[in-house]
């Protein structure tokens, strides 16, 4: 992570101030995979990955952005924001756009931001620069929005400014984030809860497995497409059924099992998982991380052959470490066809299964696996300034 001193000593030599820092995490998400759009539980964590953002207010009405990353400035202005063209500055000035919409007064910017999340590793550095800003702006001009705005906000700068139709679980995890605590998240009223994850027997190591299939998009969108027509064919019977949060198993059984085998293998599977993230909370609360592991791998099994969103690398690298008995859970993280597996490893056996995984998977698949070795942190805040 980049030092504050560093972020303070560059910001000052562009912008010739010193300036308030924030910092948002990023998030890994233990269990609870494709739940989210379909009203169901999901069970995130805030990481020690973070973006770091310094900003200042400015006299007049411009907004100048300077990434540290791309070494690049971008200047706009809070009467015409629009799209930059390049996608990076698009983060920070959609959620300004967002608070103008609601009716707060701002001025002028200076804005730099930097940090160590994994881009392209499904760890949402997008959501925490987003936070980071919605955070910082909540900060410096004293606009009163609750914690679960602010996530809101960098909900609908993402779906709205950069068109990207996310759920909220990544801004949730990076604004609610706590040291040591998962977040069970209900994604239909947001109603949350902390659930300790306080463990030095067992660490969180996620492997990346460096390629992002073409079919990962298009697929999203199939499987949220393919869930909604189960949700209709059981509402035809049921009409206070509103999506697959409602459903039961005897409810697939009875109206989509016949109709359509592979809607009902995706629906299957939703239901089965959000039946499985609270038994996984139960396990936590009752200190069984060996049951929690399970359901792990048995999530990954569900995502691989009911949901169909895996790939040959992601299923390389489960299937290598169930052999080990100091790796007790393991499964694909994220939308899928690409991106990282989570897995959880007896803390004194990582530097030798990290080992052994990279050697394996560089052997068979020809590529250098990245290893991102996490904790559980708290969440977005401001970590230097003059208030």
């Amino acid at each position: 992570m980049l030092i504050i001193n560093e972020i303070e000593k560059i910001f000052r030599s562009k912008f010739g101030a010193a300036p308030d820092v924030f910092c948002s995490p990023g998030r890994i998400n233990m269990i609870g995979e494709h739940t989210d759009y379909n009203n169901g539980l999901v069970l995130p964590a805030a990481i020690d990955k973070y973006i770091l953002l310094g900003i200042t207010k400015r006299q007049d009405k411009e907004i100048h952005i300077y990434s540290l990353d791309y070494q690049e400035m971008y200047v706009s202005s809070l009467k015409k924001l629009e799209p930059s063209g390049k996608l990076w500055p698009d983060y920070i000035l959609g959620v300004i756009d967002e608070v103008q919409k609601s009716g707060k007064e701002l001025e002028g910017l200076n804005i730099m931001f930097g940090g160590d999340i994994p881009l392209g590793a499904g760890l949402s550095s997008s959501a925490a620069i987003e936070c980071a800003t919605a955070f910082a702006l909540n900060t410096i001009f004293d606009l009163g929005f609750s914690p679960l705005e602010l996530a809101k906000i960098g909900q609908s700068a993402e779906n709205k400014f950069v068109g990207v139709k996310c759920g909220i679980m990544d801004q949730f995890a990076s604004i609610f984030g706590k040291a040591k605590n998962l977040i069970k998240l209900d994604c239909e009223n947001f109603n949350y809860s902390y659930i300790p994850f306080n463990t030095k027997e067992y660490g969180i190591v996620l492997f990346d497995t460096q390629v992002k299939h073409s079919l990962a998009s298009s697929a999203y969108n199939e499987r949220r497409s393919e869930c909604e027509h189960g949700v209709e064919l059981v509402h035809k019977h049921h009409p206070e059924v509103k999506s697959l949060r409602d459903v039961t198993h005897d409810m697939l059984n009875d109206y989509v099992k016949e109709v359509d085998e592979v809607v009902y293998r995706r629906c299957n599977f939703i239901v089965n998982e959000i039946e499985r993230l609270e038994d996984a909370c139960n396990d936590l609360l009752a200190n069984d991380f060996i049951q929690f592991g399970k359901r792990m791998f048995e999530t990954h099994e569900g995502l691989q052959n009911e949901y169909e969103v895996s790939c040959l690398e992601l299923d390389f690298l489960v299937d290598f470490v169930k052999a080990h008995s100091d790796v007790i859970g393991a499964r694909m993280m994220g939308g899928g066809f690409g991106g990282c597996t989570i897995n959880l490893i007896r803390t004194e056996a990582i530097d030798e299964i990290v080992s052994q995984v990279s050697d394996a998977y560089k052997r068979q698949m020809g590529i250098e696996l990245k290893i991102y070795r996490v904790s559980i942190e708290d969440g977005t805040r401001m970590i230097k300034g003059k208030l």
